[in-house]
């Protein structure tokens, strides 16, 4: 793979299969005494997807619900295996992140920094060197000790981005936006922390339904529908399109 490129998708479909149990009879519905037949059928969440983003890039993923683009990052990071004959090639560490992912509600915001921070790749160690770092941006010293189902929701986010702040890594899958989270105050603070730092210097691939925030960070765009790519180029163009199939 090129020195320049983060991610190649070459040819690479995402197929998943299930088992649909049919009763043949009123009563067999509504008593369950046979199991009945069992019939495979499949989805094919993604077909024959290819993509080069390169580093440095910001690239964005649209499409409608189901579209197949949370499959697709799934795929870059390797938490699902693709079909045979797929190419998935990446270069450098990669995480994916989305607000309160990893989260344990019914854990203190003390372990949900480490639980948390281990998800993003950081140790024990970096966590223990940067928790009042973390606990001081989220403001929630007053309450580190309990529970986060306690929580609202801002202050929820607020942790959650607090710790987003210290990733560390190359390529950085983001599903939905989440800088500029809780108050105003917080928004104004958080917001300079996502350019500045979250974000800087990283190749990011971004899925998100804001077209506003893709038209403002995004480099290319690929728009996915039922799992097939039907366009990828600059935002404006890309954007243009989706607004004239799917508004028009």
């Amino acid at each position: 793979m090129d020195k320049d490129i983060a991610v190649k998708l070459v040819n690479v479909s995402k197929t998943f299969y299930y088992r649909e149990v049919t009763n043949n009879t009123i009563r067999q519905k509504v008593t369950g005494l046979f199991r009945g037949k069992h019939t495979l059928r499949k989805i094919e969440a993604l077909s024959d997807i290819s993509l080069t983003i390169k580093k440095g890039e910001f690239f964005g993923i649209i499409g409608h619900n189901g579209s197949g683009k949370s499959t697709l990052l799934k795929l870059i990071i390797g938490a699902l295996k693709p079909d045979r004959s797929s190419i998935i090639e990446t270069d450098g560490k990669i995480l994916r992140l989305a607000l309160g992912m990893g989260f344990d509600m019914n854990l203190s915001a003390r372990h949900n920094i480490y639980v948390n921070g281990s998800i993003m790749g950081l140790t024990f160690k970096d966590i223990g060197n940067k928790f009042e770092s973390i606990i001081d941006f989220a403001g929630l010293h007053e309450f580190v000790d309990t529970p986060i189902k306690f929580y609202s929701s801002g202050m929820v986010s607020r942790l959650a981005f607090a710790i987003a702040m210290h990733v560390e890594t190359d390529v950085l899958l983001i599903d939905e936006y989440f800088g500029g989270v809780g108050d105003k105050n917080f928004q104004e603070k958080s917001e300079k922390i996502f350019n500045d730092r979250i974000i800087h210097g990283k190749t990011i691939v971004f899925v998100s339904h804001q077209m506003n925030l893709i038209s403002k960070y995004c480099d290319n765009v690929c728009l996915l529908d039922e799992g097939r790519i039907l366009l990828v180029g600059h935002p404006d163009e890309v954007l243009s399109y989706y607004d004239k199939i799917y508004n028009d």
